[in-house]
């Protein structure tokens, strides 16, 4: 009786043995699901950091950009946005900027090599993609020599002074215009494009014009040549901010086709603010750019220290109908030089944004993990489990086609000649067609009239969801302390503020 039944016992033990493991099996299965990405392996996902000039000692230590990369590759990053243009300097030898007489120097690493070429291996070697950042865009110092022996390619604002601030200090702007300007960019990014096995390029918010800029002689002549009118003296004056922001769309169509002439699959990435405060304080119409096929990638900066207004930024319905056709990453601020976002909140922020199935780009990689030893443990466990897995990039530009074209309405004006002739720009191989001569182009399905990206067609003291210039308040250059110039002020908290009021916000 009792050899019968032992059988029957442990064939009944081994059933409760199964039974119990498969249902902790399935609990941390379940566990797991909320508290890990939420996107798939095969999810080619944008996981991106920049390395700027606070990274200067990494990207010119070969030994330093060797464990950089190593580091990167094992956190399961796959794209890497190395600075090349700064203050008005290459980092990296260039004939262009020598030529213009604003680069006496070679830019070499520590070593003697080349910083920026060695990095391209050394990042193909571990399989992710180099997109160089030519992070200062239009935007030069002062005093630098690009400023300096250029003077004429310089804007102004309507009561002559040529320079605003920013997280840079005191600028001024070359004129996006001006077609000497338009070549010395262009000629400086095909010069990577042509030189470099990279995979892209990259500009930010500084591929712009400051709203209250371009009253210059070049540009106001343009403007009488083309429309028969005066330059408005509200530089806010909605046909005067369509105008040149069409005239900046231009300029990115021919950079663009330069780009795609030379091969089609290196990726244009663009990283500006969010939409509003890029169109109606920098004339960046990144939607129109979008629905153009003049970008591959958006990367948009939300740098946020409140995370409801965080959350709010990255669903705007822009950015769903911009995912739609091309991958598109929220850049998250990791730190300062000086002070570091708390990896909770920086955790916090990514995880939102993996629920949008967006991508992320990390601001920047000094400011990861640069701390003690026990808290630089932390952090990049924390990384690490942002992505457990690998999510491997092709530098492949196949735009997804909206289902439904968006109709944009074009408006022709009659240019007359003006009295004082001057010299017409260069234009694109296909010139692109004015939309929306009025108002900046809206998302398809709007939340709702404040959530509108119709920019300020009127100057009152306080009018509805009005987007106040970077440069609106000036701060003390003898106190303004440097800091990477990729971050703006205004993009923390939504609001001009002062530099040094900047260095110490709190998440």
């Amino acid at each position: 009786m009792s050899s019968f039944l032992l059988p029957q016992w442990l064939s009944l033990r081994v059933f409760k043995l199964l039974s119990l493991f498969l249902a902790s099996y399935f609990t941390i299965l379940v566990i797991g699901v909320w508290n890990t990405p939420v996107l798939s392996q095969n999810s080619p996902e944008i996981r991106a950091v920049w390395l700027t000039t606070s990274d200067t000692d990494t990207l010119l230590d070969r030994p330093k950009m060797k464990e950089a990369m190593a580091n990167l590759a094992s956190l399961h990053f796959n794209t890497i946005y190395p600075v090349v243009w700064n203050s008005g300097y290459a980092l990296y030898p260039s004939r262009v900027a020598q030529e213009a007489r604003i680069q006496p120097f070679v830019h070499k690493g520590l070593q003697g090599q080349e910083p920026l070429k060695e990095l391209i291996d050394e990042a193909h070697r571990y399989k992710m993609l180099v997109l160089p950042w030519f992070e200062f865009g239009f935007m030069a110092p002062p005093t630098s020599e690009l400023a300096l022996k250029h003077p004429n390619w310089l804007t102004r604002a309507r009561d002559g002074t040529q320079t605003t601030y920013s997280a840079a200090g005191e600028v001024v702007w070359l004129n996006p215009f001006h077609p000497q300007v338009q070549k010395f960019i262009t000629d400086l990014v095909m010069e990577v494009v042509n030189n470099y096995d990279i995979d892209g390029i990259q500009f930010d918010d500084h591929l712009c014009l400051p709203v209250k800029l371009g009253y210059d002689t070049y540009t106001t002549n343009l403007y009488r040549q083309e429309t028969g009118s005066e330059p408005p003296s509200n530089y806010r004056d909605a046909n005067w901010m369509r105008w040149r922001a069409n005239k900046l769309t231009e300029f990115v169509t021919q950079l663009n086709q330069r780009i795609k002439a030379k091969n089609p699959n290196k990726i244009l990435s663009i990283s500006p603010n969010p939409y509003h405060p890029a169109y109606n304080s920098f004339l960046q119409d990144w939607l129109d750019w979008v629905r153009k096929d003049l970008i591959d990638e958006l990367i948009i900066q939300v740098y946020r220290s409140d995370f409801a207004v965080f959350q709010n930024e990255i669903t705007r319905p822009e950015i769903r109908e911009a995912k739609a056709k091309i991958p598109v990453g929220i850049g998250i601020l990791t730190g300062l030089p000086n002070r570091l976002t708390p990896i909770d909140f920086v955790r916090q922020k990514a995880l939102a944004v993996r629920q949008q199935r967006l991508g992320i780009a990390f601001f920047f990689y000094g400011s990861m993990w640069n701390t003690s030893d026990e808290a630089r443990l932390d952090r990049k466990s924390n990384f690490q489990s942002l992505f457990p897995y690998q999510s491997r990039r092709i530098a492949r530009v196949n735009p997804v086609k909206p289902t439904t074209p968006v109709a944009t309405p074009t408006v022709t004006t009659t240019p007359t000649k003006p009295t004082t002739p001057v010299a017409t720009p260069t234009k694109p191989t296909t010139p692109t067609p004015p939309i929306n001569a009025v108002n900046p182009i809206k998302p398809i399905n709007p939340v709702n009239p404040t959530n509108t990206m119709t920019p300020i067609n009127t100057v009152t003291p306080n009018p509805t969801n009005v987007v106040t210039p970077s440069n609106a308040v000036i701060p003390n250059p003898t106190i303004t302390p440097k800091i990477d110039s990729s971050i703006d002020p205004m993009n923390v908290t939504g609001e001009s503020i002062f530099i040094d009021e900047f260095l110490q916000f709190t998440p």
